[in-house]
């Protein structure tokens, strides 16, 4: 079995697009979406997309698709632009999707390899190239698989802890790499962390035409190229 695991795509439907011919030409039968999938620019055309697939599609949730759970993010303001764009992406999605996205689990073990959003039973846990291995350690704890793949923190790595092999499959739409483009992994036989090239400066003309409100930045870090950002971004949400 070879798996696709297409993770952190937030609602960038160009992105995923460009991936998905590369998915089937390397012979993926099995799709996992790996969280925080449509919270972005194209929520409902990117969801529906997967969800017409021919390939079997598997989900994870993400932190992100519990698009309305505002729960210990602390006062709302509601003219912030993250709220406003949460309450656009759910606007929509309407409320069959919001259902579907926020009913998800956590993780799923695929050959031998469990997938999971931010850690193993966790869409908000946090774990990057930089990340204490003492700290690590435990976020694995009581974990069968040898193999964990992950995302959440939009950075590709490729670690080993206490014989535990822990992956991030990037990020397809909204990555932090130094490079433009759609990252993901191909698991089977091997680990295989891939990276699909696309016109991001024609996928910034059709994000900035939907009107959501957090386009502006969400192009900027789409389009630019920025050799420190991986280790700059993985140390921010470190809090290094």
């Amino acid at each position: 079995m070879r798996v696709a695991a297409l993770y952190d795509i937030h609602g960038n439907l160009p992105a995923l697009e460009a991936v998905l011919p590369e998915v089937r030409e390397a012979g993926a039968d099995t799709i996992v979406v790996g969280g925080d999938v449509a919270s972005g620019p194209m929520p409902r055309e990117t969801l529906e997309l997967l969800l017409s697939l021919p390939e079997r599609v598997r989900f994870v949730r993400g932190n992100a698709d519990r698009v309305l759970d505002f729960h210990g993010y602390g006062l709302i303001e509601e003219d912030a632009v993250w709220v406003r764009s949460r309450r656009w992406v759910a606007g929509e999605l309407g409320e069959a999707h919001l259902r579907f996205l926020e009913r998800l689990p956590l993780d799923e073990v695929i050959e031998g390899i469990r997938f999971c959003h931010g850690a193993p039973g966790s869409d908000e846990e946090v774990i990057t190239r930089l990340t204490d291995e003492d700290r690590l350690g435990r976020l694995l704890r009581g974990i069968e698989e040898r193999t964990v793949v992950c995302g959440h923190t939009h950075v590709q790595f490729d670690r080993l802890v206490d014989g535990t092999r822990v992956v991030n499959a990037g990020s397809v739409g909204a990555s932090y790499e130094a490079r433009p483009g759609a990252y993901w992994l191909l698991a089977g036989p091997e680990l295989s962390l891939r990276r699909t090239p696309y016109d991001v400066h024609e996928a910034a003309s059709r994000i900035q035409a939907t009107g959501y409100p957090n386009a502006e930045s969400f192009v900027e870090t789409m389009v630019t190229e920025d050799p420190a950002r991986p280790e700059r971004m993985s140390a921010l949400i470190e809090g290094l």
